[in-house]
């Protein structure tokens, strides 16, 4: 029997083999940063990934296929991750709390936000909507404020398959008041990203919320979370943002005023 390494060896030859140079140069274009990418399109590397995971599910159990998925899941080639991804997402509903905490560990080899949301949308999210007891784990990774910003994005975007199920507001609540102060842009998109989606699952009690919240909320995770709402209502917030932010501004100054030595 072949190894998994063997067999993720392989999968690297087919995704170095088939990708396209010119929409490699795109990805890099995209990303404004250095990415390694073999240039496939996602619909196209998810039909190769299916037959994959068909032909080694014919021949072996899911611990194998688990086993090639994390072999490719350890490269830096933005595909080989996704492929991992993309070969498991069909059978997500399959899986228990050990491939959980499988998936968990590949946060730490996470390199860019594409990686990051093909895992924790794909894979993470919907196990945590199907199963409550794994909503201990997203708090968790929103205290984690490492160098890099992945577990913190991953606890808003674990739990958008919980809003758009209708599901686990209260938890949504909690992750916000835990990520609202982070100033990384990567964070801050997730949250307003989770935000959003509560917003069209559930408009009216998320918007009472954002009116609660709006004062201390950055403005990229406010607009983000307002993006899909009715024109006047998300007038409303984001105006009562602002004015927020005038008031705040003034306090400041009078205080310096009063205070000369305060801004010494």
């Amino acid at each position: 029997m072949k190894r998994p390494a063997y067999i993720a060896k392989h999968v690297r030859t087919v995704i170095r083999d088939g990708g396209s140079a010119p929409h490699s140069a795109e990805v890099q274009w995209f990303f404004k940063q250095e990415v390694k990418s073999r240039g496939w399109y996602t619909h196209e590397l998810r039909k190769v990934a299916v037959r994959f995971r068909k032909t080694i599910l014919a021949q072996h159990d899911q611990g194998y296929l688990l086993q090639v998925a994390d072999q490719l899941f350890r490269g830096d080639v933005l595909e080989e991750k996704v492929f991992a991804v993309l070969m498991l997402q069909g059978i997500v509903g399959e899986f228990g709390r050990s491939e959980f905490s499988l998936f968990e560990s590949w946060l730490d080899r996470v390199s860019t936000w594409a990686d990051h949301d093909a895992l924790v949308h794909c894979l993470i999210g919907p196990m945590i909507a199907a199963d409550d007891s794994l909503l201990s784990r997203p708090p968790r990774w929103a205290k984690k404020k490492t160098g890099k910003p992945w577990h913190q994005r991953a606890a808003a975007a674990g739990l958008i398959h919980s809003t758009r199920q209708h599901k686990n507001f209260d938890d949504i609540r909690r992750i916000t008041e835990m990520l609202l102060t982070s100033d990384d842009d990567m964070v801050q998109k997730g949250l307003g990203w989770l935000l959003r989606e509560a917003a069209k699952a559930n408009p009216d009690q998320t918007v009472k919320y954002l009116m609660t919240i709006r004062g201390r909320t950055p403005r990229l995770v406010l607009r983000t979370a307002c993006e899909t709402l009715p024109a006047n209502t998300r007038k409303r917030v984001l105006e009562k943002k602002a004015a927020a932010d005038l008031h705040g501004s003034s306090r400041i100054r009078n205080k310096k005023k009063a205070n000369p030595r305060s801004s010494a």
